[in-house]
């Protein structure tokens, strides 16, 4: 058989000629050659080349369909901004004439949160929300699947959230949105097998859970160690010294990781040095075990390794080999929930708060996770809150010096035009990376905490299975494959208000979801985000489709896994700056400076006001509260 006829017959044992994974218009020539076209290229300008429908995919059907991830436009447009292309004002401008008490610059949560809040203290001013995606919610939006007539829906990025005890901030935050505070009701098991515990969100992954050693650990085929714990990982190809590493870690490790007592004693301490610097001087851990089997671990939640990561933000994330030691923020317990679309439910209720008719149906949990967005009621004349989609914002300005300033001029782009508005007030809730070059007149001070930012990329791959029987065949719901592509995967149960479908089984349609970072140890933070985003930008669908096959069929096939007959769709969410990812001095400053999430979130800039998580390091609820606190600053402006 030609080399040819080979690539052909394996294309097609994966299942790569399959439809419904991928829209009609991929190019053949693509297809056949991948990433090869590629060669030589910078990541900008791959992705122009191999254009929208190369590098975006499939979509999935649904509201969402148009907005899976950072969409090409938006990656365009960010840019075009990082280039200095409005350095200038654009003199094409067209200024559309409006005045707004509170522009929004970002429609995810701390953007929505701030028109929120601004409603409930200010309920006369009139507040523009510009967002520059297809769909409100920035990270905090969803996939929908229609697979064997079950609609499935799964996260695109921000995930869960931990059931707040009555009477809270936190509680009283979501009451007012609409989210009562009770635990969700879940789907139940169906079918004659024997039930396997399966968690509330793909990160709630709960044992007995699988972990497959792979190339990476020099087995081929791989092998697989189930419910490893129990078994004090026996079976686990890794040297005697690194598993009694790992078990002791696992054992002793939640005692030692700086807990809320130790960091309000010796805070500046910890945030002096690394995670990686920690584990090695108080836990033990050797540099190559915490490089080859807890990388990103403790810091999978703030979308990098513990190698250049603060040391005082220990424990959000915590796991060894994929199960979180106590006090993490991945720990599986009853309070872990998640809405159907992940924490997009929060996005759409805030939505529902301000805009009624803009999500058809009820106020209520069924009634807006089941809704359908109406999109033309989300910017219309006459509302005192409105949301403008697809407006990236280029250019933010006070009228005049910033202390005498009454207005300030905001310059966006539309469908390829560029409008200029006005404001009595501006919250900046998008991310640091654009904020630092669109708020024009932006001091010294500021711009420097500024680039004090660093963000790290993700990628979440959610696929539509047909069932996850050979999950079931290994007794597990989920697992993790240090060293291959992505970092873990599982299929999970929704909330019963989201969905017709009040149960499921391994026979069953379900969204297996696979989260991959971009760890390269060694490297400085910086290092490894470029790179990382580099990959992210110019790979193109197809070849992230083919890995992901060729994943699930090597560690899978065993079990009886079928990649062409099994995989019903795949969505790509690409996120090229995911997280905020806390380096040493990010929390309390270094060399006798302050922190520099203190400096812009100590009082604004004029009229201008800073939020999103940048200022908080990670977790959707504190960039809601950023938001919130943004508002106030401004209240007195308007």
């Amino acid at each position: 058989m030609s080399e040819g006829s080979k690539r052909q017959s394996t294309e097609s044992t994966l299942g790569m000629d399959q439809e419904i994974s991928r829209r009609d218009f991929m190019n053949a020539t693509l297809l056949a050659s991948g990433g090869a076209l590629l060669g030589g290229l910078t990541p900008y300008q791959a992705l122009a080349q191999m254009g929208k429908d190369n590098w975006t995919g499939y979509g999935g059907v649904g509201d969402y369909a148009q907005s899976n991830g950072n969409t090409y436009e938006v990656i365009t447009a960010g840019h075009q901004i990082r280039d200095l292309v409005f350095a200038n004002p654009p003199q094409d401008a067209v200024d559309t004439g409006e005045v707004f008490d509170f522009v929004v610059v970002g429609g995810g949560l701390s953007g929505l949160a701030a028109a929120h809040y601004c409603r409930q203290k200010a309920p006369q001013a009139k507040c523009l929300v510009l967002e520059n995606h297809p769909i409100f919610g920035g990270e905090a939006k969803q996939n929908e699947f229609i697979v064997d007539g079950r609609r499935l829906v799964a996260n695109q990025g921000s995930d869960h959230f931990s059931t707040p005890r009555p009477g809270t901030p936190v509680a009283d935050l979501y009451a007012s949105i609409g989210v009562p505070a009770p635990k969700f009701e879940y789907q139940s098991w169906e079918g004659p097998s024997p039930e396997v515990p399966v968690g509330h969100s793909f990160e709630h992954i709960r044992p007995p859970f699988g972990v497959y050693f792979g190339a990476s650990f020099g087995q081929s085929p791989g092998v697989w160690v189930i419910d490893p714990w129990t078994k004090q990982l026996e079976g686990a190809p890794i040297p005697t010294a690194m598993r009694a590493e790992l078990v002791k870690y696992r054992a002793t490790g939640a005692a030692q990781t700086p807990g809320q007592g130790e960091r309000g004693q010796r805070p500046h301490e910890l945030d002096a040095i690394t995670m990686e610097q920690h584990m090695m001087q108080t836990l033990g851990l050797s540099q190559d075990t915490i490089r080859k089997c807890l990388t990103p671990g403790p810091g999978d939640g703030l979308g990098i390794g513990p190698d250049v990561l603060s040391a005082y933000a220990f424990g959000f994330g915590g796991e060894v080999f994929g199960e979180a030691v106590p006090n993490s923020a991945h720990a599986a317990t009853d309070r872990t929930q998640s809405f159907a679309g992940g924490n997009g439910g929060f996005a759409r209720h805030i939505v529902k708060m301000l805009l009624p008719a803009a999500i058809s149906g009820p106020a209520t949990l069924e009634g807006v996770s089941n809704g359908q967005v109406n999109f033309n009621e989300l910017d219309k004349t006459g509302q005192s809150t409105r949301i403008r989609l697809g407006c990236t914002v280029v250019r933010v300005e006070h009228e005049g010096t910033a202390e005498k300033s009454d207005f300030v001029r905001i310059t966006y782009t539309h469908s390829g035009k560029v409008y200029r508005l006005k404001a009595r007030a501006a919250v900046m809730a998008g991310g640091g990376w654009t904020t630092k070059h669109i708020v024009i007149d932006m001091p010294s001070l500021q711009r420097t905490a500024y680039e004090q930012f660093h963000r790290s990329p993700c990628m979440l791959v959610n696929i539509a299975l047909r069932n996850w029987r050979f999950l079931y065949k290994l007794g597990i719901s989920g697992a993790f494959w240090p060293g291959g592509f992505g970092e873990y995967g599982s299929v999970r149960k929704v909330p019963t208000f989201s969905t017709r479908d009040k149960t499921m089984g391994p026979d069953l349609p379900a969204v297996m979801t696979i989260k991959v970072l971009f760890c390269k140890p060694g490297l400085s933070m910086v290092d490894q985000q470029t790179l990382g985003r580099a990959e992210l930008l110019s790979t193109p669908y197809i070849d992230y489709e083919r890995k992901v096959r060729e994943q699930l069929t090597e560690q899978f096939a065993r079990s009886g896994f079928d990649a062409k007959r099994d995989i019903a769709g795949i969505i790509l969410n690409r996120w090229g700056h995911a997280y905020c990812s806390p380096q040493p001095g990010y929390f309390f400053g270094k060399d006798g400076q302050p922190a520099p999430r203190e400096i812009l979130r100590q009082t604004p800039f004029g009229r201008i006001a800073f939020a999103n998580t940048d200022l908080v390091g990670a977790d959707h609820i504190g960039a809601m509260f950023e938001g919130q606190r943004a508002v106030t600053q401004l209240l007195d402006r308007i």
